[in-house]
């Protein structure tokens, strides 16, 4: 990609009324763009770090067999009603009728989809023998925060990855339920975020104790409590104020930012909508559910909470939006970029030509790629390779750049 040619340009000034530094740094740089509280466009670059962030959640979700759909973000009012849910703070409802539509409908936006879920699974679960199931989807979300700042933190729009599954006891969903937090840490350790499994409350979803993946950081709006010898935390709503039985350390207190989190459900859903199976001796029961989300954006915004210095943000490989960052000062840079482009690597070709040295430099580090490679007349017939969060510079052979690329 030619930088020449990228739809969005950096800004030297940041931007007004943002508090938080995945906001202030994403837009500088191009990311995202501020529609109002709480809703973001996600431009070309910002795009390109979503979708990295998604296709490891989807390698995940489908290794343990979950199976991708998409459900309506509008969901009719009777929906809700069902789960007795309508009235709850945070949804978005329609106010009147669209003009010529004769219908006398009510709708929510959606913020959740068990009920969604849990109406289709009645077409399709009968038996035991069609248990268990998992689907999932990745889709935008509508919440009506109070406070909605933050950046891509806290949104009223937002994409969630929710992961829906159907057993036929609570044995099976506890078995399912270690399975999906096992994938869940194989995900946040592929985003390079380190995360607790913090027991928190149930919340709308269930009265039981939920688990959250929280990421320690002093942005975050939630508080754990937590043993750093051992794997106790605790959402500070539910904790109790003494000692775990296993704790080896002393507790600590710390803020954090919720990136995933996973219910138990248990029947709540399948008996407001008639969701029942046969088991093997032909008795009706209810199908036992889980539910389980995942914030890509909100992993988006805390990966530049995570990864950032004064100059700007500093990507994980896996999710950058290239790999490379190739600036040309004063001489041609278009064999470099064929070549990185023939041997498959993705780079952000910075070929202005109107844009001085120190605006070239200024701008990869705020944008933040893995790899920043310089083609100039001070260093031919070598070139400059440097990676973003290191200090150190070295001058390397053309021949030897691709190998050094593909380690």
């Amino acid at each position: 990609m030619r930088q020449s040619q990228l739809f969005t340009k950096t800004s030297k000034t940041s931007p007004e009324g943002e508090e938080t530094k995945n906001a202030e740094l994403l837009i500088k740089a191009g990311f995202i763009d501020k529609t109002s509280a709480g809703v973001y466009s996600l431009l070309p670059l910002g795009l390109r770090v979503l979708n990295r962030i998604n296709e490891i959640i989807r390698e995940e979700m489908n290794a343990i067999r979950g199976e991708e759909m998409l459900m309506p973000a509008l969901i009719d009012k009777k929906y809700w009603e069902k789960s007795k849910r309508w009235e709850t703070e945070v949804v978005y409802r329609t106010g009147k009728k669209p003009v010529g539509d004769a219908h006398d409908f009510e709708y929510g936006l959606g913020w959740t989809h068990e009920e969604v879920i849990a109406a289709i699974a009645v077409n399709f679960i009968h038996s035991y023998k069609d248990l268990p199931k998992a689907v999932y989807q990745i889709q935008n979300k509508f919440r009506a925060e109070v406070r909605a700042q933050g950046g891509l933190l806290r949104g009223r729009e937002f994409l969630m990855k929710d992961l829906y599954s159907f057993h036929e006891s609570e044995v099976d969903l506890n078995r399912y339920y270690k399975t999906v937090i096992s994938a869940y840490k194989k995900i946040f350790k592929r985003l390079s975020l380190k995360t607790l499994v913090v027991e928190a409350s149930g919340g709308d979803f269930t009265k039981e104790y939920t688990h959250e993946f929280q990421v320690l950081n002093p942005v975050g709006e939630d508080t754990v409590v937590y043993c750093e010898k051992c794997d106790f935390a605790q959402n500070k709503e539910v904790f109790v104020g003494t000692r775990h039985t296993g704790c080896r350390g002393v507790l600590k207190t710390d803020r954090a930012i919720e990136v995933g989190n996973v219910f138990k459900l248990g029947t709540r859903f399948s008996e407001s909508f008639g969701l029942n199976f046969s088991d093997a001796e032909g008795v009706k029961k209810p199908v036992v559910m889980g539910s389980y989300g995942i914030g890509p954006t909100r992993i988006m915004g805390t990966l530049v909470e995570e990864y950032n210095d004064m100059r700007g943000i500093i990507w994980p490989e896996q999710v950058a939006p290239f790999k490379v960052h190739l600036l040309n000062l004063k001489v041609s840079g278009e064999k470099v970029y064929s070549n990185l482009q023939k041997a498959g690597i993705e780079v952000l070709y910075d070929d202005r030509e109107n844009a001085s040295a120190g605006e070239k430099f200024a701008d990869a580090d705020l944008i933040g790629i893995p790899y920043r490679i310089v083609v100039s007349e001070k260093t031919l017939p070598k070139i400059e390779l440097k990676k973003r969060e290191s200090e150190k510079m070295r001058l390397v052979e053309v021949e030897d750049l691709l190998k050094l690329l593909n380690k």
